[in-house]
């Protein structure tokens, strides 16, 4: 399994939110805890739909958010999604926070 990227996890021990809204994709975010990420994903069987993504989120209406094994963030429905179903919205976690909107930078 991929490891979560060194951007992202200095956004969120840095106390970046763990929800947001961005200008394009996702539109909205739900991070999971840190502490809780490894049940989660177990949960959502993310190695048996996704293998090789590593699940950290939500679009908070039905998508997960995961990492690739280079970082790139992906979103890939919850049902009936896997591999062939992940859409790239980003290269990296920093993309993503570039697009978070100001009020939710504060």
């Amino acid at each position: 399994m991929p490891q979560l990227p060194k951007d992202y996890l200095s956004y969120v021990e840095a106390g970046g939110g763990g929800f947001g809204f961005t200008e394009g994709d996702p539109g909205y975010f739900q991070l999971w805890a840190l502490e809780e990420r490894e049940a989660l994903h177990r949960d959502y069987k993310v190695d048996e739909f996704a293998p090789g993504f590593i699940g950290f989120g939500s679009d908070g209406g039905g998508e997960l958010l995961a990492f690739d094994g280079t970082g790139a963030v992906f979103m890939i429905p919850f049902i009936g999604g896997g591999i062939d179903d992940a859409k790239k919205i980003a290269n990296a976690w920093s993309e993503i926070v570039s697009r978070i909107t100001d009020e939710q930078k504060a």
